[in-house]
């Protein structure tokens, strides 16, 4: 049968090839295994089925494209920089130097066309799925008869070593589950890992496994079979009840004198491998980031197309807003990630007058408010609703047969939903949030640093959030996460003192729009602080606040603390007054809100002359020197917990107010000179 691809195409997929191996060469760092072996499958997908506009990378009915193996990058900036992004060849030449647009791995924030940050393995698997579920939520919620605002699907090209990581198997399956047809992934099956053959390590059959997750499978025996690949496709899109994973047998290292090897997956050609290479591809081996004119002219074809689609995005949307302007409202709004006017006026308000109420509660009691306030608000937790108080609900999740529903069952699948749930918030127009008990955050450790380095406002209900948690427990009571999770650069850390505070939280969490959010709530009720004779919760937006200060101006001694023990340090300070001792109340929900609060504020929280301080958190003390200074102590727990009720846990660790008031006294007393 006669090809429908000629000299042109293969022109243009071995200038993909020797661009990728020209930058790698020219860092004498990275990956040129896969972008020799997987470039025929990205050039099928690139020109006959992806529906971009390199004009407008952020166009909203665009299909969405995802390197999971992004070890691969010059695979993705060599497309990028052809198919007329801004990405110049310039560019290309600095791959992986200082100040570059071509980082090692793609990074979301940096370069035009990445979708998302990838290189930790298995994460692009999942964000695809978090694509493809705001994509089907966004379709059925918004789409009307005869309007169609949202209709593209989400692929990817994963590797063997995605599908190794246990992130992916968990975001498969829920993703099979769900039956995400428009979901569709390019399998890079060349047989070989970093380590050596796959043999070694991953035997099982692949499609055999994706089968039983309820995936639509096919292979592709040749990885330079062009129609093939087309075909595979084309038949995965004519499915429209599973998603799909093409296994696309390649080579890695094509062309090349290491081809098939692991040799060739993470080093350089060197000079002479890279002359063979081009050689052996029919390239001039004197060529260096050659871009034929004719395969420029074939390439940018695609700022073309790519126009001519939005241009009629636009003019359909225009449509649908003279039909339905409420709704397009809503559209504009969730695709800008804006906020409906008003929102925040639906949160709850709490009073000491309605008895103590734990922070978990006070958060579920805000989600629901929030549902009724943001239509697209989604989320879930990971098969903790009913413990993590997100919503619980049969009626109105998100299913195959449901997909309006803004409640998510994750499962038992931390990790996956956290790479989910950081795809929804690159796909855009939905506001995820996901749950789970604190010590599990260790689980979607991966996800949330992703999160974080990606400028991802998704928000975390993480509760069950100390010694606290009582008998289940020190496998399941959190010591070392608050600190662990703190040590992320850009995550946004809130552990709330109250109810009201956990309403504020809420509200700053989803006001960010540059980074992700942990809330950090309590399992055991909490007083209601009565905020008229307090602080009000408002100053939580500040990071660390007076809550109550010394009676008659400055404190002699400074309690600080976060979440339950901050009603710990209210009592000690009554205490410490009967004992002579002015003390000051600093609630201290967090720590890098604080941070970015002016000097002069947080010198009039902490005032330098005072230097006597004792914090108090149930957690280890690793960062609090930062804040209690050379001078001050910390009650902390720094070792594991125990099974127990949680009061005696709390009393048998010193979070008690006689323990408090004895160890303020004690840093008192040293700063004071007064010691002995």
């Amino acid at each position: 049968m006669t090809s429908r691809y000629t000299d042109l195409d293969w022109l243009a997929i071995n200038t993909i090839r020797t661009l990728a191996i020209d930058a790698v060469q020219a860092a004498n760092s990275g990956h040129p295994g896969m972008p020799l072996g997987a470039a025929p499958m990205a050039y099928v997908l690139w020109t006959r089925f992806l529906r971009f506009d390199p004009g407008d990378p952020s166009w909203p009915d665009r299909d969405r494209f995802v390197l999971s193996a992004g070890h691969g990058s010059m695979l993705l900036y060599s497309l990028l920089h052809l198919t007329g992004f801004d990405l110049s060849l310039d560019e290309l030449r600095r791959f992986r130097q200082w100040g570059s647009k071509t980082p090692g791995h793609p990074e979301r924030q940096l370069t035009p066309g990445i979708e998302v940050s990838t290189g930790p393995l298995g994460q692009g698997f999942g964000n695809g799925v978090g694509m493809a579920i705001a994509e089907a939520f966004l379709a059925a919620t918004y789409n009307r008869p005869g309007h169609t605002l949202f209709d593209h699907y989400t692929y990817a090209i994963v590797s063997d070593g995605d599908l190794m990581e246990g992130v992916a198997a968990e975001a498969a399956s829920l993703a099979g589950h769900l039956k995400l047809g428009k979901l569709i992934y390019l399998y890079d099956d060349n047989h070989i890992s970093l380590d050596g053959p796959t043999r070694l390590t991953f035997t099982e059959d692949v499609l055999a496994r994706f089968a039983a997750y309820g995936w639509h499978t096919a292979r592709v025996a040749d990885g330079n079979d062009l129609d093939a690949i087309e075909a595979a496709i084309r038949e995965a899109q004519a499915v429209t009840d599973r998603p799909s994973l093409i296994a696309v047998r390649t080579i890695i290292g094509y062309g090349s004198p290491m081809a098939g090897t692991n040799k060739v997956h993470g080093s350089p050609l060197g000079v002479d491998g890279v002359r063979a290479t081009k050689q052996a591809l029919g390239w001039n081996p004197d060529a260096v980031f050659y871009v034929p004119d004719e395969v420029r002219s074939l390439m940018r074809l695609a700022r073309e197309r790519g126009a001519a689609l939005r241009a009629d995005w636009q003019a359909r949307f225009a449509a649908y807003a003279a039909a339905y302007p409420a709704a397009a409202h809503e559209v504009r709004l969730a695709l800008a990630g804006q906020l409906p006017e008003g929102w925040e006026t639906r949160l709850p308000a709490f009073s000491a007058a309605d008895g103590d109420l734990a922070t978990r509660e006070a958060s579920g009691k805000t989600i629901q408010a929030l549902y009724e306030a943001i239509p697209w608000m989604i989320g879930g937790s990971a098969d903790l609703s009913e413990s993590a108080k997100t919503p619980y609900t049969t009626t109105e999740s998100f299913q195959a047969d449901y997909r309006t529903g803004r409640v998510i069952w994750f499962g038992v699948r931390e990790h996956a939903m956290g790479a989910i749930i950081n795809g929804m918030a690159a796909h855009g127009g939905v506001r995820p949030y996901g749950g789970t008990f604190l010590v599990f955050s260790d689980y979607m450790r991966g996800a949330i640093r992703l999160a974080a380095l990606s400028h991802h406002p998704v928000v975390y209900v993480f509760t069950h959030d100390s010694i606290g948690l009582g008998e289940d427990g020190p496998t399941h009571q959190p010591v070392e996460q608050l600190a662990a999770l703190r040590a992320i650069p850009n995550l946004w850390v809130i552990r709330p003192a109250d109810a009201n505070e956990t309403v504020v939280a809420w509200r700053i969490a989803l006001e960010r729009a540059d980074g992700p959010t942990a809330l950090i709530l309590s399992r055991q009720k909490l007083p209601v602080f009565d905020r008229s004779a307090l602080a009000p919760a408002e100053e939580t937006r500040r990071g660390a606040y007076v809550l109550r200060d010394a009676a008659g101006g400055m404190p002699q001694v400074i309690l600080m603390a976060s979440g339950s023990e901050v009603a710990l340090a209210l009592a000690a300070l009554a205490a410490l007054a009967e004992r002579g001792v002015a003390a000051r109340v600093v609630s201290f929900p967090s720590w890098e809100l604080f941070a970015l609060q002016p000097q002069e504020y947080r010198d009039r929280v902490l005032p330098p002359q005072v230097r006597a301080r004792l914090a108090i958190e149930a957690g280890v003390a690793q960062g609090w020197e930062r804040w209690v200074g050379d001078q001050g102590d910390c009650i902390s727990v720094e070792t594991f917990g125990a099974s127990a009720p949680s009061q005696v846990v709390f009393q048998q660790y010193g979070f008690t107010v006689e323990h408090v008031v004895e160890r303020a006294l004690k840093v008192y007393a040293r700063v004071s000179g007064r010691e002995g």
